[in-house]
């Protein structure tokens, strides 16, 4: 039987293409700065988001967790939006392998208000921990692929400057926001200090992320990934896919939108509860109790017909478009849902 993966973006898998591109990638020894390949993704990555310098890294988390930890000294607090990944989903890593203190502040559809921001940042007072970095999501990923502004982005930059603290963005998506809003992705990313960038999900390479930022903050960060075990040989293999993938894959991302759009479109003609306005990128998050289900119930059951999706509480569920996954797949999966459903 057919089966229909919605769950996320990560499910991706690399195309013929793509898998050319790694076989025969020129490699090097990456540790030594010494991988063609590598480089030349390190280089493009850098340049498309405005910045000095690139770090490649294996996954988004780890690109997270070394930004944190080249920006902050143990003890430092980090502001945070409270549904945001770093907080929710990367392992609690920023405290157990950084001493760092999550200040988690509630967003508007995942973005942080300026005026929040500001009352949530310490004084220098000798009962308190410093301030030591502010993070933001974009697009994010608990409030539905939603997409925080160039604008948005320029007025967090600008509290973060009136208290000398910095700001960096987790971009797993950002591609996505940039696609949504028609702007170059530099425009986004320009007034962060550091970003970390996924080629994994929507962009559809296998594995690997790269952080950005100015050449002074890459090269502590180097040292830092070389300590976490992110130090990786003969790395182009992998970055081959990643430089495929910033090649070719992201004027395809508006694809991703309009499928999750249709879908949403469906799921809200089924009786779900959803806000279509906030399916702004490739995720759809929806409530199945006007349904009379829980969303565990439902994602057993429409697996068992050859849907696959993620359950996210007792009655939130969320469907993630990707490149696997066409217009026709969305049409079969609507119809699937429908049956089960009804």
């Amino acid at each position: 039987m057919k089966r229909i993966d919605l769950r996320s973006d990560t499910l991706t898998a690399p195309c013929v293409r793509m898998r050319e591109a790694m076989q025969l990638a020129e490699v090097g020894d990456d540790v030594y700065g010494e991988d063609p390949t590598v480089n030349a993704l390190e280089e493009k990555a850098a340049r498309l988001l405005g910045k000095e310098s690139g770090l490649f890294v294996p996954s988004g988390t780890q690109g997270n967790l070394i930004a944190l930890l080249t920006h902050c000294r143990r003890g430092d607090e980090v502001i945070l939006e409270a549904q945001s990944h770093i907080f929710m989903y990367e392992v609690g890593g920023m405290s157990a392998l950084g001493g760092l203190i999550p200040r988690c502040i509630q967003g508007e559809q995942g973005a942080l208000s300026p005026s929040d921001v500001r009352a949530n940042i310490r004084e220098d007072d000798i009962h308190c921990p410093p301030t030591g970095l502010i993070c933001i999501e974009n697009t994010h990923n608990r409030a539905g692929g939603t997409v925080i502004s160039v604008e948005q982005t320029r007025t967090l930059r600008q509290v973060a400057d009136e208290y000398n603290v910095p700001l960096h963005l987790d971009g797993a998506r950002l591609f996505n926001a940039a696609a949504a809003l028609g702007r170059p992705v530099g425009d986004l990313g320009s007034p962060c200090h550091s970003i970390s960038l996924c080629l994994s999900k929507g962009l559809g390479a296998p594995v690997g992320s790269v952080l950005v930022g100015d050449g002074e903050f890459i090269t502590r960060a180097r040292k830092v990934r070389k300590m976490l075990g992110g130090g990786m040989r003969q790395a182009g293999i992998i970055a081959a896919a990643g430089l495929y993938a910033l090649t070719n894959n992201v004027d395809r991302l508006a694809d991703d939108h309009r499928h999750a759009k249709k879908l949403a479109l469906g799921l809200s003609q089924l009786g779900f509860e959803l806000d279509i306005d906030s399916v702004q990128t490739n995720i759809v998050k929806a409530n199945t109790r006007p349904l009379g289900v829980t969303g565990p119930v439902l994602q057993e059951r429409l697996e068992t017909a050859g849907v696959k999706m993620l359950y996210m509480g007792p009655d939130i569920v969320r469907f993630v478009t990707h490149l696997n996954v066409d217009e026709q797949d969305i049409d079969e999966a609507l119809q699937i849902i429908r049956f089960v459903v009804r």
